[in-house]
């Protein structure tokens, strides 16, 4: 018989453990032994976080990011093959969103193997439900263009979008780019199309605000080295 894949939610940043991630959630984390992660550092401190008793030195790490080749994949799928529960971490919350885990998970479902995602903090969907926006008509964008003319004509195809099929238009940004982002949109949207933006998700400095372009250039805002989603949209 084989094993599930369970997809577990880490923590958004330093959150309390005790107000993110369920009591179910970390029996399932006390009961696996092998471990799929971004990064074996960051999810050692996760999982000794929420399980200080936790025997992490004798946990099994795969790694999985963006430079594992898709060949690679498949070797990652053997203790399941072999019968073995196996916990899929991103770094920061919801495996698969936003994430590589996406295509372990897809394969996975090829193989037959039994894939059950965990509740909790998803700050793609916080950000979505605090917004006041269109929750049932949505895009989300995931990272836009480095490059600024780039992202300034991405930034107007998703404004486009919003204005005309009333889309709600979710984004993400590296947190040293976040306040260059925020100053094309600016610059570049219409003053009465309304922005979202929800920062540190979860954490003490937590902060959500909608608003039109034309308050928000009224505003004093740092968003460099916060964890920042966006939204855009026209009412």
């Amino acid at each position: 018989m084989k094993g599930t894949l369970y997809l577990i939610p880490s923590l958004l940043g330093d959150s309390a453990v005790d107000r993110v991630i369920t009591p179910f959630s970390r029996e399932i984390v006390g009961s696996l032994s092998c471990f799929i992660v971004e990064d074996i550092k960051t999810a050692r401190r996760f999982i000794k976080k929420v399980i200080p008793s936790f025997p992490v030195e004798k946990a099994r790490f795969s790694i999985l990011n963006e430079h594992t080749h898709i060949h690679e994949i498949d070797h990652l799928l053997q203790p399941l093959e072999e019968g073995h529960d196996v916990g899929l971490l991103s770094d920061a919350g919801c495996p698969a969103i936003a994430d590589p885990g996406a295509e372990l998970v897809a394969l996975a479902h090829d193989r037959g193997i039994r894939v059950k995602p965990m509740v909790g903090p998803a700050s793609i969907l916080l950000a979505l439900m605090a917004s006041g926006f269109n929750g049932q008509n949505f895009s989300f964008n995931g990272y836009l263009p480095k490059e600024r003319k780039e992202r300034i004509k991405k930034l107007r195809e998703l404004e486009s979008a919003a204005i005309k099929k009333k889309q709600t238009q979710v984004f993400i940004e590296t947190p040293y780019r976040n306040q260059n982002l925020f100053e094309d949109i600016l610059n570049v949207c219409q003053p009465s199309t309304r922005l979202c933006i929800a920062a540190d998700l979860t954490q003490e400095g937590e902060m959500v605000h909608s608003a039109p372009v034309a308050d928000w250039k009224k505003r004093i805002i740092n968003l460099k080295n916060r964890e920042v989603v966006f939204l855009l949209y026209s009412t």
